[in-house]
């Protein structure tokens, strides 16, 4: 499982789209920057830090193909980046991403 954290009104265009084809940074980056379960907080709190009314998108890396990368980023840390939109059919949940509390934000239960 790898997930992505997104803006929610942008999840309800990929929704609408059928799939989804990444943030402004990723469209920059040329890929969709997922993280694994022990990246994503860093990831909220470097990336989305105060940014409210986010979503915590969970996709099973299996049926993502040849498009899935791992590769060298934060700290030498390998992570997963998508060359290819993300196909809705790869999202195994959507769930809302906690505001921030006081530089803190609580995180739905995560798998490995």
């Amino acid at each position: 499982m790898i997930y992505k954290i997104c803006e929610r009104a942008a999840w309800e265009q990929a929704e609408r789209a059928g799939c989804y084809y990444g943030s402004a940074v990723d469209r920059r980056d040329g890929f969709i920057h997922f993280s694994t379960a022990a990246q994503v907080r860093e990831t909220a709190a470097e990336h989305f830090a105060a940014q409210t009314d986010l979503l915590l998108i969970a996709a099973d890396s299996d049926r993502l193909g040849s498009g899935l990368k791992w590769e060298i980023s934060r700290g030498g840390d390998l992570f997963p980046h998508l060359y290819a939109e993300l196909p809705l059919s790869a999202v195994c949940w959507v769930k809302p991403l906690a505001d921030e509390i006081d530089g803190q934000r609580a995180f739905p239960e995560l798998a490995p």
